[in-house]
């Protein structure tokens, strides 16, 4: 078995540029496009609904949801399991009172089940 070639960077002479681009954050990236800069405004949005949600949600509730798509028809919230998602349900009332009273304009709220987990293996 042959050893491992070593591993070697080759910096960019003076006065060249390099053909490829330079890394960039992802948010400059999404700010730099038109359409891609009103979809990290709507993901912002959403993220600063749900965080504006945190003293009105259950600690233990918050820590099983995630904030969803923005849209025209209405914000959605992400639950990890049925359970959460039952509960949220249970709370929208609350919920949208709570946005209203903090200067969110109104909207449906959607609940969805949005599971992380592995899907099962079948049975032999």
């Amino acid at each position: 078995m042959a050893p491992p070639k070593p591993f070697v960077v080759v910096a960019p002479r003076p006065g060249v540029k390099s053909v490829t681009p330079l890394s960039q954050p992802i948010a400059e990236s999404l700010a730099a496009d038109d359409g891609l800069a009103s979809l990290l405004a709507r993901v912002r949005a959403s993220q600063a609904r749900l965080d504006a949600l945190a003293d009105v949600l259950p600690t233990s509730l918050r820590a099983h949801l995630r904030a969803g798509p923005l849209d025209e028809e209405g914000w959605t919230l992400l639950a990890a399991n049925a359970a959460v998602a039952s509960k949220l349900r249970h709370l929208l009332p609350m919920l949208a009172e709570a946005l209203l009273a903090k200067g969110w304009q109104a909207t449906s709220i959607r609940v969805k089940v949005q599971s992380t987990a592995l899907p099962s293996r079948p049975p032999r």
